[in-house]
């Protein structure tokens, strides 16, 4: 399996210097593929490199004239799940370099075999934009079947949001840096538990987001019974929108209208601030059901995103698959 180069193209390890030319490589991505771009940020870019060793898991890839034309990495979340991430601009397409960019990242992902646990099923996922065709095809010829779809939601906020209604018992309150870290992380575990493809993050690495330049405690709102966290909304501005990071409601609090009025709190709080569209990622067949929710709350899907996957090892699967009653 070898990543062939076309003549005159490199690969080397990025360098801090490269973000602004990776930030501008996947918004040309979005742009050709939706007409639209994401503003992802320096930030989004330092979160993904702090799960990885930078100069072994992640690839620019150089034109002859020293221009930055693709660019990927591949992480490992343990429990036999690896994922990778690409992207190749748009004017340098058509020359085997998504392909080189999967074979890359695939290559990489095979050391990380050997410690996942024993028994354990390894998986390689890659994600693409589902109008990709060219991506899709590339995938698919390399060994990769479609294993989920995903969709980013959002609403638009012409006028503030209707007053929330708490479930009975139920208070609000934001993030306490120092006290709330770990309870928060214990918390969202719990609630994702249900995801599909969930595996046990360490705390050590969840709890970066809360180091990060960009957060803001009072953003990140805390639903209480007592003193046991129900549910959580964890949200951020964007540059170009407000976000919903995580929202997430413990299995004893659902069925309540709790994750509504999360959603609704988020909505007003973030309207406070200027933001007058909303937006945030879910699971398209999630096994709780919160497509349904976000649509009743507004949201409609602006973005589909599917998610391919490769077996490096067949075994048992670490990760989440079905809910367990």
């Amino acid at each position: 399996m070898m990543a062939t180069l076309p003549v005159g193209y490199s690969t080397r390890a990025p360098q801090h210097d490269d973000i602004p030319a990776i930030l501008a490589l996947m918004a040309a991505c979005d742009i050709a593929a939706l007409g639209t771009a994401d503003a992802y940020t320096t930030e989004d870019i330092l979160d993904d490199w702090s799960h990885l060793n930078l100069a072994r898991d992640a690839w620019v890839l150089i034109t002859p004239d020293g221009a930055l034309a693709a660019y990927g990495t591949v992480i490992d979340y343990g429990h036999g799940q690896l994922h990778a991430d690409g992207y190749v601009h748009p004017s340098h397409r058509g020359r085997g370099l998504g392909t080189a960019l999967v074979r890359l990242t695939e290559r990489r992902a095979r050391d990380f075999i050997a410690a996942a646990p024993e028994s354990a099923r390894v998986v390689l996922g890659n994600g693409l934009l589902m109008e990709d065709e060219a991506a899709r095809a590339i995938l698919e010829r390399e060994g990769y079947t479609l294993a989920r779809a995903y969709w980013r939601m959002g609403i638009a906020l012409d006028a503030p949001p209707p007053e929330v209604v708490w479930p009975v018992g139920i208070s609000v309150r934001t993030f306490v840096r120092g006290q709330d870290d770990h309870p928060v992380f214990d918390a969202v575990q719990e609630a994702f538990s249900d995801h599909w493809g969930h595996v046990p993050r360490p705390f050590a690495d969840w709890v970066r987001r809360f180091e990060r330049s960009d957060f803001d405690p009072s953003l990140s709102l805390l639903a209480m019974e007592g003193s046991e966290i129900a549910g959580v909304a964890l949200c951020a501005q964007r540059p170009d929108m407000g976000w919903i990071n995580t929202l997430g409601v413990r299995r004893p609090w659902r069925q309540r209208g709790l994750g509504l009025a999360l959603l609704r709190e988020a909505f007003g709080r973030l309207y406070a601030r200027g933001e007058r569209r909303v937006g945030l990622g879910v699971d398209a067949q999630s096994l709780t059901g919160a497509t349904r929710l976000y649509e009743r709350a507004g949201m409609r899907v602006t973005m589909r995103i599917a998610s391919y996957q490769k077996e490096l090892r067949p075994g048992r699967d670490l990760s989440v698959q079905a809910l367990v009653e």
